[in-house]
């Protein structure tokens, strides 16, 4: 049997998203006053000992959607309602039983849930008897917190897993072998892309730009593997954003620069029916600028009119993207799943590429072919630079430590040569390789006595 899941359901602006970011003790859900912020199931992990529990956040039950996506959202909850051990029923206990309240209680009752009632939003001790009106909707008393003030969220965490304790669990679940961050453009097909990645709808498709609000963890099951697939906001210029003044978009934003930063691969996806854009630009610099091993995927492949052969767009991609020449292109049509899967098996080569440790027997044999190849360039006067060895540091990014006489002499265009030609002489010929250069010190520079023969 898997972890229990305990689905987070509740009207919408109760507090759901508050409450499973003060239960996991960190930001992972967009708080916002705005209602409907939520739309996808958003999911986390809570832990105490060696027992473990997925805690869901669903968007809010009834919701008027300004994007005609209500039905959708209720499509998800749903999901979370079939797949749950136990709801955690939220109201807001300043407003007292509202008519959604009551509509919710009778679908839990509909699908004999365990449920366990909380009243959210009790700042103060005074506010506690309200709670009691609660009791009418059917599940016993309401259980008193404040999400926002961090109040009896301990307790409530102890609670539910009292209640769990009757269920089998797995124990801590398996860390993902690879996590893969996918980021583009609204609209570009990230969420078709993932749902055919998972083979269910896990999160929420629409044409409408901007469907997707939140960085989104999907954990996924590919041959006894488990992967993490982080499902990005799509990304607008920033112009455009400021105009909009719209601090969902923008913490969306923020989220999908972090999910970079979190990712062993990142899909890069471009949208095949429009013409590379500043913000497909933008992203591809971020992606090299924290040196990220990367795929490009051009999306609507199908769609595209008047398209070239693909060597000619990848001819056109190397230009308009030249700071991921290092990375290979893909052509997906992911509302068919078509190539999906051929794209994750070129992740996971990616991914051992990225990994891989080269011999400084071998790195040093690789650089006295480049020496002979192209010489640095000379500077400050008469001081010829000079590269003495060469070992490997890290991996993913794959990062090398040069001890020459003077860094400085070393510039960023013989940099990009050395590490072009080392993708050619050494298996990581799709990654990105960090050159770093430190001068070589002596002995006594080092404050070490010297050796005697």
């Amino acid at each position: 049997m898997g972890l229990p899941v305990v689905a987070i359901i509740g009207r919408p602006n109760v507090g759901k998203s508050s409450l499973l970011n003060a239960l996991a003790g960190e930001m992972i859900s967009i708080v916002e006053p705005t209602a409907g912020v939520t739309r996808d199931r958003i999911s986390t992990f809570i832990g105490r000992d060696d027992h473990y529990f997925e805690l869901i956040d669903t968007g809010g039950y009834g919701i008027v959607d300004s994007d005609q996506l209500s039905d959708h959202i209720e499509g998800q909850i749903l999901q979370a309602i079939q797949s749950a051990n136990l709801v955690l029923f939220v109201v807001d206990v300043r407003e007292g039983i509202t008519p959604l309240d009551q509509r919710i209680a009778e679908l839990l009752r509909q699908h004999k849930l365990d449920v366990m009632g909380v009243a959210n939003k009790a700042d103060a001790a005074k506010l506690f008897p309200a709670a009691g009106e609660f009791v009418k909707l059917g599940f016993g008393e309401f259980f008193c917190v404040s999400a926002q003030n961090n109040l009896n969220i301990s307790v409530l965490r102890e609670r539910i897993f009292e209640r769990l304790q009757h269920l089998e669990t797995t124990g801590a679940p398996p860390e993902p072998v690879m996590k893969i961050a996918i980021v583009g453009k609204r609209n570009a097909g990230k969420s078709s892309l993932v749902n055919a990645i998972a083979g269910t709808e896990r999160v929420i498709v629409s044409e409408i730009p901007g469907t997707t609000r939140d960085a989104i963890d999907v954990r996924i099951e590919k041959d006894g593997k488990t992967l993490l697939v982080i499902d990005t906001a799509g990304v607008r210029k920033k112009a455009k954003m400021a105009k909009t003044d719209n601090s969902i978009e923008f913490y969306g934003y923020v989220r999908a620069l972090r999910s970079i930063k979190r990712a062993d691969v990142v899909w890069l996806l471009i949208d095949a029916t429009e013409p590379v854009g500043q913000v497909d630009k933008s992203l591809a610099h971020l992606v090299a600028e924290e040196s990220k091993t990367c795929i490009i995927i051009v999306n609507k492949w199908d769609l595209a009119k008047n398209r070239a052969a693909t060597g000619d767009y990848e001819d056109y991609l190397t230009k308009m993207l030249p700071g991921l020449k290092y990375a290979p292109i893909a052509f997906t049509t992911a509302t068919e799943a078509r190539n999906v899967q051929s794209v994750l098996d070129l992740s996971a080569e990616l991914f051992k590429q990225a990994n891989t440790w080269v011999t400084t027997g071998r790195l040093n044999k690789a650089f006295e072919i480049i020496r002979t190849e192209r010489a640095v360039p000379g500077k400050r006067g008469s001081k010829w630079p000079k590269i003495y060895y060469v070992t490997q540091v890290a991996v993913n990014p794959v990062t090398f430590m040069m001890f020459v006489n003077d860094p400085g002499l070393f510039d960023e265009n013989y940099r990009r040569f050395v590490a072009g030609r080392l993708r050619e002489l050494l298996p990581i010929a799709e990654v990105p390789i960090r050159l770093l250069a430190r001068p070589k010190t002596s002995r006594r520079e080092r404050g070490e006595k010297p050796q005697h023969t």
